[in-house]
């Protein structure tokens, strides 16, 4: 069955309610440009409170060389799984403490080639952008991967996905994994529930 990450929470009630619909990763965007973005003290609160209600998912800071510093520190502090986006990221292999999850933006080119990144516990794919590292809401052209598999027993799909788009995804890409922030949110940071409930159920009921 495919993993679901529900990102760019921002608040404990919907990262409660999307583990409560079913979500195995629960990402928490440490990174100020962010409309989405959680400093370190609150991310701190907020992973307090989710550890006392007993939530099981997988907690996931997400970070790049334009995080403040510490933020590593306080990811690896109170997280489970670090996801890295920018250069530097072999460095990153290196200092984490935890597993990492390499993220990479796909250039919209015929020669585009995933970089290797040996090491990494996941390989995030997400449309690119030069001034955003993710949610975007944009999608990219899937078919590159038919020509670049295998990357990674733990591919991890994401830009422009919805509920009404994810299982035709699934099914084209077969990822281990899919990855959605603006696709089900009322707002830049503030879920929409119903679209986090029929995006985790159409993820997980998806044909592969």
């Amino acid at each position: 069955m495919t993993a679901v990450k529900i990102c760019g929470l921002t608040n404990v009630e919907d990262a409660l309610w999307a583990w409560r619909c079913g979500a195995d990763l629960l990402g928490f965007v440490l990174v100020p440009s962010s409309p989405r973005y959680v400093p370190p003290e609150r991310l701190s609160e907020m992973a307090q409170t989710l550890r006392r209600e007993r939530c099981a998912a997988l907690l996931v800071g997400v970070l790049a060389p334009s995080s403040p510093p510490g933020s590593l520190e306080a990811a690896q502090r109170h997280l489970d799984v670090i996801q890295w986006h920018g250069v530097e990221g072999e460095r990153i292999l290196e200092k984490s403490r935890l597993p990492v999850i390499a993220a990479q933006g796909v250039r919209p080119d015929p020669d585009w080639r995933p970089l290797p990144m040996p090491g990494a516990w996941a390989v995030l794919l997400d449309a690119f952008d030069p001034v955003r590292l993710g949610g975007t809401g944009k999608a990219w052209d899937w078919g590159l991967l038919k020509r670049h598999l295998p990357l990674h027993d733990r591919l991890i799909l994401a830009g422009g996905l919805t509920p009404e788009n994810v299982s035709q995804a699934i099914a084209a890409v077969q990822p281990w994994g899919v990855d959605v922030s603006s696709g089900v949110e009322a707002a830049p940071g503030r879920k929409d529930a119903r679209r986090v409930q029929a995006f985790i159920q159409n993820a997980k009921g998806a044909f592969v």
